[in-house]
């Protein structure tokens, strides 16, 4: 059942385990000035309090806004199950996968719940469940604090940063020391991408100008030697553009794939066909690809 609360009754102690994202939370504030809030709230009601779990953007933005009630919706009285309820309802929330990450943390290691039983309640396997248990305990204090604030993006650590952890054995305070050099910058995915590789496999003194704050010197670096001389053929230029344009749209389909605000029919019939068009193509893409980026990495 919805009522309408006061923003200044809700607890956010939950609020640091969902990601800031100013981008998104600028269109909502439109929408919300527009259209006013039209999903409730939801958390749960213990002994007097209303612990939020799900609408902290909205929250935000009505205060912002000036608006002092809002619709709230009760998961029931217990913590836990109500971040259950949200765990499976997740696909449709929209939570990224670092969000689960970080929910799944507070179950375990707050409400003491075993593996076996969050996997049970979520109708999940316990490797989903400890895969995204781990993803935690990769990260440090500082890589949290900047990805959840909405500083550093979650598909860099994931794409970018993770992999020289795992593979090359970056150590984690190396990983700091980036990711807090390059945080809010404004820097583009393919920027962070760029200068994680010249900090990772470059000189210390490429490092130590990243850590002194030198970064449009560090890019500027790195493009003219991945450029080279420039005199690429008409072929070659044209592949590089196709790629280029093809790691944007990755990026960007990523991230929307999971907005849960998509509703018309007529979008889903559309994004069906054209999503199983993708599927088809996937295989023979990624073998392509990988075999691709082994020749230009050989030559």
């Amino acid at each position: 059942m919805t009522e309408q609360v006061e923003i200044s009754s809700l607890d956010l102690r939950y609020e640091n385990c969902r990601l800031k994202a100013a981008g998104s939370e600028k269109t909502l504030l439109v929408s919300i000035l527009q259209n006013g809030i039209r999903d409730p709230l939801q958390g749960v009601d213990r002994d007097g309090n209303r612990i939020l779990l799900d609408g902290f953007k909205r929250r935000r933005c009505a205060g912002k806004l000036g608006i002092n009630i809002v619709p709230y919706t009760s998961l029931g009285d217990d913590e836990a199950l109500g971040i259950i309820e949200l765990l499976r309802v997740s696909n449709a929330k929209s939570l990224s996968i670092l969000e689960q990450a970080r929910l799944i943390d507070e179950l375990k290691s707050v409400h003491r719940m075993p593996v076996a039983e969050i996997a049970r309640l979520l109708e999940k396997s316990k490797a989903w469940v400890s895969v995204r248990g781990g993803l935690i305990k990769e990260m440090s204090e500082t890589v949290t604090d900047k990805i959840f604030s909405g500083v550093f993006p979650v598909y860099s650590f994931m794409y970018t940063l993770r992999p020289f952890m795992r593979i090359n054995a970056v150590k984690k305070g190396d990983v700091d020391d980036f990711v807090r050099s390059v945080a809010g910058k404004d820097l583009s995915l393919r920027d962070i991408d760029l200068l994680a590789h010249g900090y990772f496999k470059g000189s210390e003194n490429f490092r130590e100008q990243i850590r002194s704050g030198n970064i449009l010197w560090g890019l500027k670096c790195l493009k003219k030697f991945y450029q080279g001389d420039g005199k690429c053929t008409e072929l070659e230029q044209g592949t590089l553009k196709a790629l280029e344009i093809m790691l944007k749209y990755m990026q960007k389909l990523t991230a929307g794939c999971r907005d849960g605000r998509y509703k018309t029919g007529a979008f889903y019939a559309q994004a069906n066909l054209l999503s199983g068009g993708i599927i088809r193509q996937l295989d023979p893409f990624v073998e392509a690809i990988r075999s691709f980026h082994d020749r230009t990495g050989q030559a």
